[in-house]
């Protein structure tokens, strides 16, 4: 903001080059004038200097937020990850419709869930079934029957 303080100072040079006397009533507003412009390019380019030191310190916390966000995340990509392959899935034909249901190998061996088809809502696996086996439509996990 150079230019400010030039322009301040061409005013003050252009009010003692007229020979504009403070003593008179338009000479003290002039050099009045002249101060509070002054003033104002004062505090102009100390906003400008703040504004710049913020710009700088709120780039600095974006950084750090991305490097907290990947930390962060990239965790959960890896839990995510280990998570998923903890799971196994066997693939079922519906008797009813006939659509392949994945269903999770755990639910296979609990005794107290029926497995209901998602899209015709039949019984693929009853609890009440004492007997019953599945037969594995795909390669899975099992490589058998169950």
């Amino acid at each position: 903001m150079k230019y400010l303080y030039e322009e301040v100072a061409y005013l003050k040079g252009l009010a003692e080059g007229l020979e504009i006397s403070k003593e008179t009533k338009e000479g003290k507003i002039i050099h009045k004038i002249v101060e509070v412009l002054d003033s104002f390019a004062d505090a102009i380019v100390d906003l400008e200097e703040e504004q710049a030191d913020l710009i700088e310190y709120v780039e600095s916390i974006d950084e750090d937020l991305a490097d907290m966000e990947d930390d962060i995340y990239e965790d959960e990509e890896d839990d995510y990850e280990e998570s998923d392959d903890s799971f196994s899935y066997v693939e079922m034909e519906c008797p009813n419709c006939g659509d392949l249901v994945d269903i999770d190998e755990d639910l296979l061996y609990n005794d107290d869930i029926d497995v209901i088809c998602p899209n015709c809502q039949a019984i693929i696996l009853s609890s009440d079934d004492d007997d019953s086996y599945i037969e594995c439509t795909e390669i899975c996990d099992c490589d058998d029957d169950l």
